[in-house]
């Protein structure tokens, strides 16, 4: 399983990656819209971690384009932020997010929430 966390704060990414990486999962961080959209394209990862107050390109953006892009539409995107007023969430919606976190969070709800969106193994069919 591969993870993108497109996060400008270098703190939050780094614990992320660390917690992540310890249940097995490869990490791969960016830390501006146009280097999360990027490496979204390039790596096709299981899963977007995306903020939405970033430099270079907002969250909004990013998740829209993502969401378009025959390349990345099909990756699940988990919007974490502060941002959850009506305004935040209907231009989330409108950009095609399905997937909200609010921060700050727990980290085993986050952890839940990432296991759920994450693609199944094949069963072995024992």
């Amino acid at each position: 399983m591969k993870i993108l966390i497109v996060e400008d704060s270098k703190n939050m990414s780094g614990v992320l990656k660390e917690v992540l990486e310890h249940e097995g999962i490869t990490v791969l961080q960016a830390f501006d819209g146009v280097a999360g959209l990027l490496a979204a394209r390039r790596e096709k990862p299981d899963l977007v971690l995306l903020d939405l107050l970033l430099p270079k390109m907002s969250g909004y953006d990013v998740c829209s384009r993502l969401m378009t892009d025959n390349l990345t539409r099909h990756i699940p995107v988990l919007v974490v932020s502060t941002l959850d007023t009506r305004d935040s969430m209907n231009k989330l919606r409108a950009a095609g997010a399905r997937h909200f976190m609010k921060k700050p969070y727990s980290l085993d709800e986050l952890l839940e929430k990432i296991h759920s969106l994450l693609p199944k193994p094949p069963s072995t069919g024992a």
